[in-house]
């Protein structure tokens, strides 16, 4: 089994530049309104419910590898491979790498939050209300969360070796669904990729695959079993008519 023929876990990579812009849209939105008069409490609050919250949730039951939030693969179409990838995420380094990034949120929000009236004109809450700008900033911080566990989890799975996966037992439907936190509607279907070794093998139509004709099969198997006594024969008679027809004449 290879964790490489999944295409879920290379769309999840797309995190890799969604998490940039969404940080971005982060300072637009803290930059709609001026800070509360204990910034600081409501930087813990809003780090609290929409990171830390998340984050523990996460170590519970850990984001479904074939879960795109919106989308998923229905549990009863998993496919077996695809049940092994999802009883590999339990590896302790994935899910430290997880806290780490909640942890890391803290300091980031702390310092966006300060610096964000620098990005005052560009805000689409202009002049608005601070509580609605902590509402989104709180959700926002929550798809980073879930979106920062995808990316490491897909990272960790498509580093395996092939081997690895093979000895992980199949997570059981009733277990992924009591242990996995699987989000979205259950529409995805997708094929496994084929992974080929171009030049390895010649395609159907190269001449170096094309059917010998059954001529030059029998003319070759004639050849090698027992083709010289054949075309000696021939040869022998010829000469000994040559060499009687060279005795009438001198005769």
């Amino acid at each position: 089994m290879n964790p490489r023929s999944e295409p879920l876990l290379w769309l999840q990579l797309i995190a890799v530049g969604a998490i940039p812009l969404e940080l971005l849209l982060l300072v637009l939105l803290l930059a709609g309104a001026d800070p509360g008069p204990l910034p600081a409490l409501e930087r813990l609050l809003v780090w609290g419910l929409g990171a830390l919250a998340p984050a523990l949730l996460l170590w519970q039951r850990p984001a479904d590898c074939c879960s795109l939030l919106l989308i998923q693969v229905p549990l009863g179409a998993r496919s077996t491979a695809q049940r092994r990838l999802v009883a590999a995420q339990e590896a302790l380094p994935a899910r430290l790498l997880l806290v780490a990034g909640a942890a890391v949120l803290l300091p980031l929000l702390w310092t966006l939050d300060s610096r964000a009236a620098l990005a005052g004109p560009f805000s689409p809450l202009d002049d608005g209300n601070r509580l609605v700008s902590l509402l989104l900033a709180t959700l926002l911080l929550a798809l980073l969360v879930w979106q920062w566990q995808q990316l490491v989890q897909s990272l960790w799975l498509l580093s395996r070796p092939p081997g690895t996966l093979a000895a992980v037992a199949p997570l059981p439907a009733e277990r992924l669904a009591r242990e996995r936190l699987s989000l979205g509607l259950p529409l995805l279907i997708l094929s496994p990729l084929t992974l080929g070794h171009p030049g390895r093998n010649p395609p159907p139509d190269s001449p170096s695959s094309a059917a010998t004709p059954p001529e030059a099969t029998t003319g070759s198997t004639d050849r090698s079993t027992g083709g010289e006594a054949v075309a000696i024969e021939p040869e022998q008679s010829t000469t000994d008519e040559q060499g009687g027809d060279l005795d009438q004449q001198v005769s």
